[in-house]
C-alpha cells in the first residue's frame, strides 16, 4: 500500500501543479489584499482593508456597494466553502462525490430547501431582495474575471464553480443558507422519532426515564405513547420487508478501480469519508442535543466601569474553514432602488459566508449576541395511507391525495436517480428519504410527514439580519429583529446608554388545549386537535430587561415560573447556565478579564454530579488503584492536561452501553447513541439504584465493571499518570471533503488538544458513538466575543481556525492556538493601523 499512498500524494500534486511550478500555483491562490482591482458591477469605489487582527473592513459609498463587496470578499477567501455549501442545500453533492452523498441529497430535495427559499425570497420587500442581489453579483464578479487561481479543492475534485450552469451563488441561495442554519439549530424531529422507536420495546414510563423531561417538570405529553402506537399498529413486523424504494437508478457503487489505482484509491477515501459525513448529517438532522451556545449581559450596576458588558460564544460544529468570517461593513445612509430609506450602516463582527451582513457583533453604540432558544417548531405526523388507494392519506375531512413531485439527482459515475417525493397538508414526507423510518415503521400503512415553521413562506429572517446592522440602541435592535422568524434565538443586547435586554425572537406555534402529545412524539395526522392553532405573538415571547443586574442564556428553559405558554420540553439541561450564574454571582463587579474567564471555564457540574458513583467503583483491574488515586483530587474540571477527565468520560461511555443498550436493544441504541449521551438517564438510574435498568448486574457492579480501564489501557498505555484528556479530545475542525483523506487531512484539517465537555461553559461536545474518535471534540465555541459598552473599541473576539479558507495561506489556521489557550484578538472599528489596503474600483 505504501506505493499507492505515495502515488496519491503525487496525483494530488500533479493535479495542483500541472503546467506551473508549485510555488507559483500556491502564490496565485492567495487573494489580492493590496493594490487595486477593477470590478465590473460596482457603482463607486470600495476600500477593503485588513487590520492587524485580520478583520476585514469594507468602506463603501452606498449600502448596495458594501453588500456587493462583501460578496466579492467572501468569494476571495471562502470560494470552496460557498461551493460546497451551495451543493449541500441544492442537493447536488452526488454530482461530485457519487452515491456516498446520495442520502443527504435526497433529504435536501425532500425538504425542498431551494423551492421554499425561492418562495421566501419572492416574499421579501424589494430593498431586501436588492441587498441579496448585490451580494450575489459580488460573488459572480469575482468569478467572472478570476483574479487568482482556484483553490486546490476544485482541481483535485474536478469541480467547476457553480456546476454546469456557472450559477456560483444566486440571491435565493442566501435565503436557503439561512434555512440551513435553521435546520442545524431549530429542530427536534429526531427526538420525536427516537421516542416512537423506543416505545416499541419500552413502556411509556420507562421512556421518560430514558429521555427525561426538563429537571423539575413532568413529561409534556400526557398520552400513553406506547399504548397509542400499539393500538394504531404502526410498527413494521420483523418478517415484513421494508416498503419499496421510491427511486429509479439508485444502484450499488461500481467496483472498477479505473485506469490508475492511485486515483481510484483517492476517490474511494473521499467517498468513504463523505459517506460517514452524510450518515451523520441525516442521523443528526432534527436532533437538538448538544446544539447550543452561551450568552450573558451585565448591567452597569454589576460592572467596574458602570456600563454594560456582553459575552457570546455560539456552539456549532467545527469545520475548516470556520463557519464565520469577521468583517466590518460601513456605508452612509441612502435610498434603495424602490425608494426605501436605508440607514447608515457601520457594523463589525461575525458574518456568515453566504449572507451579506454582520450576524453577531456590534455597531458604534449597541452590541448583541445569540443563543438557540430551542422551542418545538417541528412536529412529525403519522399519516395513514388509504388501504384501498395508496395515493391518498387520511385527514380530518377524509381521504386526500398526496402532493407529488419528482426530483432528478445526478450521480457521478452512475445513472441519474429519479426521486418520487410526496407531501401532505403538514409538509414533506420524510419517511420517503429517511432509512431509519423504513426500519421501524410499516410504510405500507403509515408514513411520517414534517411540519416545520422555517419552511413557511413568511420567513423573513434575512430581512431582520440586514436591519440589525443599522441599529443604534437596544430598542432599535429589537425593532430591527421583528421580522426574525427561524430558528428562534435568545438575543441579549446592550447599548452605550446603559440599557440591557434579553428577548426570544422568532416564531413559535400554539398547540390545541386538547393536544396530549404536544409535539414530543409523532401525532396522528388525521386528528385536528394535533394541528397547530396559530402563532405566539411576539409580545408574549420570553423577555427580561435585566432588572436583577444580569441575564444569561445557555439553552436552558428561558421561561419564568408561571409562564402562560407551552414552548418545548427538549430544553438543554441547565448545567452551563448554572455555572455561568455561579461565576457571575461570585464577583460583585465584573470587567473584561472576568467575562473572558467565564467563557473559558471548564468545571463540569454534570461531572461533579456523577463523580461520587465513579469514586465508589472498585473494578477488579491492575490499574484500578492508580486510577482511583488520580480521582481523589479530581474536582470536575475537564482540563486537557489531566487524566481524570478521560477516565470519567470512558466510564460514563461504558456505563451507558452496559446499562442502556441491553434494555433497548443494540441496534436501537447504536442508532441513537452519540446524538444523545443519555447522561440525564444515567444520573437517574444511579441515583435511584434502579435494578430494572442495571440488570442482570446491580448498579454498583455495572459501575465497577472494568471495561473502561481495559479500553484506556489498550489505547493510552499502562501508566495512567501519562494519560491526557486533550490527547483523546482534540478540537477537530474538519475540512469537507479532503479531511476524509488520511494523507491530506493533516494539511486541510485544523486540530488542537482541547479541554471541556458537553456541560462546561467552555464546551467540548463529543460523539461517544463514533467508533473512530469517540471523544474527539467536534462541537465547541465556534467563536468567542466580549463587548465593553464603556469603550466598544476594547471589544475582543476569537475563533478556531483563521480568516482564510485557502489551505496554503498562513491565515488558514493562525487563530487555533490562541482560541484553545483562551486568548482573544481586538475587534475595533478604528484600529491603530491597517495591515492591508485594497481598492475595488468600478469598470469604466
Amino acid at each position: 500500500m505504501a506505493w499507492v499512498q505515495r502515488a496519491i500524494v503525487g496525483l494530488v500534486a500533479a493535479a495542483l501543479l500541472a503546467g506551473a511550478g508549485g510555488a507559483l500555483y500556491v502564490q496565485r491562490t492567495f487573494p489580492a489584499l493590496d493594490g487595486q482591482i477593477v470590478v465590473g458591477g460596482l457603482r463607486d469605489g470600495v476600500r477593503v482593508q485588513r487590520d492587524a487582527a485580520d478583520v476585514t473592513h469594507i468602506r463603501a459609498q452606498s449600502a448596495r456597494d458594501a453588500w456587493f463587496a462583501m460578496g466579492y470578499v467572501h468569494a476571495q477567501e471562502r470560494t470552496w466553502q460557498l461551493e460546497f455549501n451551495r451543493r449541500v442545500m441544492h442537493g447536488e453533492l452526488s454530482e461530485v462525490f457519487g452515491p456516498a452523498t446520495l442520502e443527504t441529497d435526497k433529504l435536501m430535495r425532500a425538504l425542498d430547501i431551494m423551492g421554499h427559499a425561492r418562495k421566501q425570497y419572492a416574499g421579501l420587500p424589494a430593498h431586501a431582495r436588492e441587498a441579496l442581489q448585490a451580494y450575489s453579483q459580488g460573488i459572480h464578479a469575482f468569478h467572472k474575471n478570476l483574479p487568482q487561481a482556484l483553490p486546490p479543492e476544485f482541481h483535485v475534485l474536478g469541480v467547476k464553480p457553480g456546476g454546469a450552469t456557472g450559477a456560483v451563488w444566486e440571491p435565493e441561495d442566501s435565503v436557503a443558507w439561512a434555512l440551513m442554519m435553521a435546520l442545524d439549530l431549530g429542530g427536534n424531529w429526531g427526538n420525536e422519532f427516537a421516542r416512537l422507536s423506543m416505545v416499541r420495546t419500552l413502556d411509556t414510563g420507562r421512556l421518560w426515564q430514558l429521555m427525561p423531561p426538563y429537571p423539575g417538570e413532568p413529561p409534556a405529553a400526557s398520552a400513553d405513547l406506547a399504548a397509542l402506537y400499539r393500538q394504531l399498529g404502526i410498527y413494521r413486523d420483523s418478517a415484513t420487508p421494508p416498503a419499496p424504494a421510491n427511486t429509479e437508478g439508485d444502484k450499488p457503487v461500481a467496483t472498477s478501480a479505473g485506469p490508475q489505482e492511485a486515483a481510484a484509491m483517492l476517490s474511494r477515501q473521499v467517498s468513504q469519508g463523505m459517506l460517514a459525513w452524510t450518515e451523520d448529517i441525516t442521523r443528526n438532522a432534527g436532533n437538538p442535543e448538544g446544539k447550543g451556545s452561551n450568552n450573558w449581559v451585565l448591567a452597569g450596576t454589576r460592572t467596574v466601569s458602570g456600563k454594560p458588558l456582553l459575552a457570546n460564544d455560539p456552539h456549532l460544529g467545527l469545520s475548516a474553514p470556520a463557519i464565520w468570517y469577521f468583517a466590518r461593513l460601513q456605508a452612509p445612509a441612502g435610498v434603495a432602488a424602490d425608494g426605501t430609506p436605508i440607514g447608515a450602516m457601520d457594523a463589525i463582527g461575525a458574518t456568515l459566508p453566504g449572507l451579506p451582513f454582520v450576524v453577531l457583533g456590534r455597531t458604534d453604540s449597541v452590541a448583541w449576541g445569540f443563543t438557540n432558544t430551542g422551542p418545538d417548531v417541528q412536529d412529525l405526523y403519522l399519516e395513514q395511507i388509504n388501504p384501498a388507494d395508496p395515493s391518498q392519506y387520511r385527514t380530518p375531512q377524509g381521504w386526500m391525495p398526496f402532493a407529488l413531485r419528482t426530483e432528478v439527482i445526478r450521480v457521478k459515475g452512475q445513472p441519474d436517480v429519479v426521486l418520487a417525493l410526496r407531501a401532505t397538508r403538514h409538509g414533506p414526507v420524510l419517511s420517503d428519504v429517511q432509512k431509519s423510518h423504513a426500519e421501524v415503521l410499516d410504510l405500507r400503512k403509515y408514513v411520517l410527514a414534517l411540519r416545520w415553521s422555517a419552511l413557511d413562506a413568511d420567513n423573513q429572517t434575512v430581512l431582520a439580519g440586514l436591519q440589525t446592522n443599522q441599529a443604534k440602541s437596544v430598542r432599535e435592535l429589537f425593532e430591527a429583529l421583528e421580522p426574525y422568524h427561524s430558528p428562534m434565538q435568545s438575543v441579549v443586547a446592550a447599548d452605550v446608554q446603559g440599557n440591557i435586554r434579553f428577548k426570544a425572537m422568532g416564531k413559535v406555534p400554539v398547540r390545541h388545549a386538547g393536544n396530549d402529545i404536544r409535539g414530543v412524539a409523532p401525532s396522528p395526522g388525521w386528528d385536528a386537535r394535533y394541528d397547530w392553532q396559530g402563532w405566539l405573538p411576539s409580545s408574549e415571547t420570553p423577555e427580561d430587561d435585566g432588572g436583577s443586574g444580569w441575564v444569561a442564556t445557555a439553552n436552558q428553559r428561558v421561561t419564568a415560573p408561571g409562564y402562560a405558554h407551552y414552548l418545548a420540553q427538549d430544553w438543554v439541561v441547565p448545567y452551563r447556565h448554572d455555572r455561568i450564574a455561579q461565576l457571575i454571582e461570585a464577583t460583585p463587579r465584573h470587567d473584561m478579564a472576568s467575562m473572558q474567564a467565564i467563557q473559558v471555564d471548564t468545571l463540569s457540574l454534570a461531572t461533579q454530579r456523577l463523580l461520587p458513583h465513579l469514586r465508589k467503583a472498585a473494578p477488579q483491574h491492575p490499574l484500578a488503584a492508580a486510577v482511583q488515586a488520580l480521582l481523589r483530587d479530581f474536582d470536575g474540571v475537564m482540563d486537557a492536561e489531566r487524566a481524570a477527565p478521560l477516565v470519567f468520560a470512558a466510564w460514563t461511555d461504558e456505563l451507558a452501553k452496559g446499562v442502556i443498550a441491553s434494555r433497548v436493544g443494540e441496534d436501537r441504541f447504536k442508532a441513537t447513541y452519540g446524538k444523545r449521551d443519555y447522561r440525564a438517564a444515567l444520573e437517574g438510574i444511579l441515583e435511584r439504584d434502579d435494578a430494572w435498568w442495571c440488570q442482570p448486574l446491580s448498579c454498583a457492579d455495572q459501575s465497577a465493571a472494568a471495561r473502561a480501564l481495559d479500553r484506556l489501557h489498550a489505547a493510552h498505555g499502562a501508566d495512567p499518570a501519562r494519560w491526557r484528556w486533550g490527547d483523546a479530545h482534540p478540537a477537530l475542525s474538519s475540512h469537507r471533503p479532503l479531511g476524509n483523506v488520511a494523507l491530506l487531512a493533516p494539511y486541510f484539517d485544523v486540530s488542537v488538544a482541547s479541554p471541556g465537555d458537553a456541560y462546561t461553559v467552555n464546551v467540548g461536545q463529543y460523539n461517544a458513538g463514533d467508533a473512530k474518535g469517540p471523544f474527539v471534540n467536534r462541537h465547541a465555541a465556534s467563536l468567542r466575543a466580549v463587548y465593553d459598552l464603556a469603550d466598544l473599541e476594547q471589544s475582543r473576539f476569537i475563533y478556531q481556525t483563521g480568516q482564510s479558507g485557502l489551505v496554503f495561506s498562513p491565515r488558514y489556521r493562525d487563530m487555533h492556538s490562541t482560541w484553545v489557550q483562551a486568548g482573544y484578538r481586538p475587534l475595533q472599528r478604528e484600529p491603530a493601523r491597517m495591515r492591508h489596503d485594497l481598492r475595488l474600483v468600478p469598470a469604466p
